[in-house]
């Protein structure tokens, strides 16, 4: 009986343990969690999702402060087309995040960051050029693009010196994503060094409708792969969402996936970002408590917990501080449905803002709990403490039990197994 430690992942002449923890934002994928992946010889990522505000918290930085002590004149201004990110800023928080990660790596294994498309800045071409080229100037292994199809991002970093180094890989959720990002980007004769494909059981944003019930991630994985292998590019395909044990790795890893990304487990890791009590909401979560809908500003579907207080929540926008959605003409879907409640209700008090969430705001607060679909089976890898709640897991121990279980087995931090 095979275990994901049987395989390997191969990028050139090196070999990696096919395990990749999942960029999970705002810094619920810390930089501890990404180092511990690495140590053991996986991929870990960071994210650089909200990146001002990562720094401030690491580093005693005061980005966030600053950015709000300059546009607090436009705090109830429904117009925030004039909220612009310095791109100064933007670089050195993410120079300090990633730099000081990469400076504490040890093990064999890699560091990538997660940029996402949608983290549009009310400056979406230069803000993300700013967030890839700075990490790739502090050392990131890797970088994934993710939530969006980012179909020129490779052109923005083209002329960087390290744009033929390091690892560029894509998350689609569709061979047809995969076929346009290669045929935009065929002119500069660089191909992604990997592709995730994200199934429709996935975490927070997914790359799929509201009917996302009808897709599976082993047809789309069938598809991606014999579409590579058709046309000899070579890439190493990973699958991603839904991935919950060992074997469920295994049955991919066969398939001929090159690794798997994984992320629910590790949201009840001691390294993860979460609060300690979120942790044991999601612990303690059943499956009719986790829902997918459309509250956040993107137009992605997100799949949260229902007691996420985020939902429903009609505080005002924190443009002013954040404004990490801001689309280039300084729109945001959550202002607008806001600004219609406000109209409706002008006292401001008690606001309630059902179809969109202040995703900046609520992230950053840890407020917005996106989940995967198995978390209700977090209850299932660990222990109850005296007091009803959960123990938390090591990121070691997940990362192993991934590696070395067999028949779905899952190891208890007690050292028992269950099934």
């Amino acid at each position: 009986m095979k275990r994901v430690d049987d395989f390997r992942l191969k990028f050139g002449q090196k070999e990696y343990v096919p395990i990749m923890v999942g960029g999970m934002g705002v810094d619920i994928s810390t930089a501890e969690l990404a180092l511990e992946t690495a140590r053991l010889g996986g991929i870990g990522h960071i994210s650089d999702a909200m990146v001002n505000d990562v720094s401030d918290r690491r580093f005693d930085t005061s980005f966030v402060k600053d950015k709000t002590r300059q546009y607090k004149f436009n705090i109830d201004n429904a117009d925030k087309s004039g909220i612009k990110f310095d791109l100064g800023v933007l670089a050195e928080a993410t120079r300090r995040h990633v730099g000081a990660t990469m400076e504490a790596k040890k093990g064999d294994g890699l560091i990538f960051v997660n940029c996402m498309e949608k983290l549009t800045m009310n400056g979406p071409r230069e803000t993300l050029q700013v967030r890839m080229a700075s990490a790739m100037d502090a050392g990131i292994d890797g970088i994934t693009l993710s939530a969006g199809l980012h179909l020129g991002s490779f052109a923005l970093i083209a002329d960087h010196p390290r744009f033929r180094d390091v690892k560029l890989g894509i998350i689609v959720s569709s061979v047809r994503a995969l076929q346009l990002f290669l045929r935009k980007n065929a002119r500069l004769n660089r191909l992604p060094d990997f592709v995730i494909v994200e199934g429709p059981l996935a975490g927070g944003h997914l790359g799929f409708g509201m009917d996302w019930e009808q897709y599976d991630l082993a047809t789309i994985m069938a598809e991606v792969i014999k579409y590579v292998m058709d046309e000899q590019l070579g890439i190493p395909v990973i699958a991603a969402g839904g991935i919950f044990t060992g074997s469920d790795a295994v049955q991919y890893l066969e398939m001929g996936s090159a690794a798997v990304q994984v992320a629910t487990r590790f949201t009840v890791a001691t390294e993860c970002g979460l609060p300690e009590e979120v942790k044991q909401d999601y612990f303690k979560a059943n499956e009719d408590d986790i829902e997918v809908n459309t509250i956040s500003p993107t137009g992605y579907p997100m799949r949260m917990l229902k007691s996420s207080p985020a939902i429903g929540s009609g505080i005002r926008p924190g443009c002013e501080s954040y404004g990490y959605l801001l689309d280039g003409n300084g729109n945001c879907a959550y202002i607008t449905a806001y600004n219609r409640e406000l109209a409706l209700h002008p006292d401001g008090k008690n606001l309630v803002v059902m179809d969109k969430t202040c995703l900046c705001t609520h992230m950053r607060n840890f407020k917005c709990w996106t989940c995967g679909h198995y978390t209700y089976r977090l209850k299932d890898t660990s222990s109850r403490n005296a007091d009803g709640s959960y123990q938390m897991l090591s990121a070691e121990h997940i990362f192993k039990d991934y590696q070395f279980s067999v028949d779905h087995q899952i190891a208890l931090p007690t050292g028992t197994v269950t099934l």
